[in-house]
């Protein structure tokens, strides 16, 4: 069995994929290799549409989970074992697609105010103000921080590309208070032991108490900030191609779901019932 999780990690290593996504490849083929009973170099068309079936309807799993198993046995089977793939014998399940909820600006602030320790008002707080991912607030370093020209450096984000995000005034001046009171030498926020980033599960954990403590009851997680970023930028006139940039998105497709949750009166829209002439002759 080693034989074939050593050659899976060799060619994701080749291909340049982040640590998480071959953790996530190599426990879809581990529980792949489960399911057949054999290593998977023996199996056909047959056990994988026999696993994804299984998945989809028996275990109810989503179509983001399925379609990241489908992607991890089609990797294997092409760039391991150097087979051909026929998207006909395992045709791709149909993503769902849903609008995420969003949160008004005085409910973020809400959220903000109900979080009365400093460091995690400042981890919040940056997320929203620039649009993060909850691994890139986690991995900004001090030297990230760039207030001459209000900018902040997001690292190797995903994808594997550094991109800048804004940084805001207000944030600024929160952060410059964290800092006298923290001192944090290399991570921004550093976590236990201090040599290492703080963990995505402490900030997520952050969020939900936050949450709480302000008394709102939609259904939201600490990464909807970065979806009211966008969501709010978009509402007071920034361009959806602005939006790409700061959000880091490859696909422009990708950032258009916005477009979906801002206003109408932003995009210069009215409905034809209040059009000239649109409402004369209705009964």
């Amino acid at each position: 069995m080693q034989d074939w999780i050593q050659s899976m990690t060799f060619s994701m290593e080749l291909r340049g994929f982040a640590k998480s996504t071959q953790r996530i490849y190599l426990a879809h083929m581990m529980r792949f290799y489960s399911f057949c009973g054999k290593p998977p170099a023996s199996v056909g068309y047959d056990e994988v549409r026999a696993f994804l079936h299984h998945a989809i309807k028996t275990k109810n799993l989503s179509s983001a989970y399925v379609n990241s198993a489908y992607g991890a046995i089609k990797f294997y089977y092409q760039s391991v074992l150097f087979r051909e793939w026929n998207m006909l014998h395992v045709p791709r399940v149909k993503k769902n697609s849903f609008l995420p909820t969003i949160l008004t600006f005085q409910e973020v602030c809400q959220i903000l105010d109900a979080t009365r320790n400093l460091k995690h008002k400042a981890i919040l707080t940056t997320i929203y103000s620039a649009g993060l991912r909850v691994s890139e607030v986690a991995h900004l370093q001090l030297t990230d921080i760039h207030s001459p020209d209000m900018r902040l450096l997001v690292r190797q984000a995903k994808g594997g590309k550094d991109r800048y995000s804004i940084l805001s005034s207000h944030n600024l001046l929160l952060l410059r208070q964290y800092w006298k009171a923290y001192r944090p030498s290399l991570w921004l926020f550093p976590g236990v032991p201090d040599t290492k980033p703080i963990s995505v599960r402490s900030i997520q954990s952050v969020f939900k108490d936050s949450l709480h403590a302000s008394g709102i009851s939609k259904d939201v997680s600490v990464h909807t900030l970065r979806h009211c970023f966008a969501t709010h930028l978009l509402n007071r006139g920034a361009s959806i191609l602005q939006i790409k940039e700061l959000l880091g998105h490859a696909d422009i497709q990708t950032t258009s779901m916005y477009l979906h949750l801002t206003h109408a009166q932003v995009l210069g829209l009215k409905s034809p019932l209040d059009l000239p002439l649109g409402g004369d002759h209705h009964g």
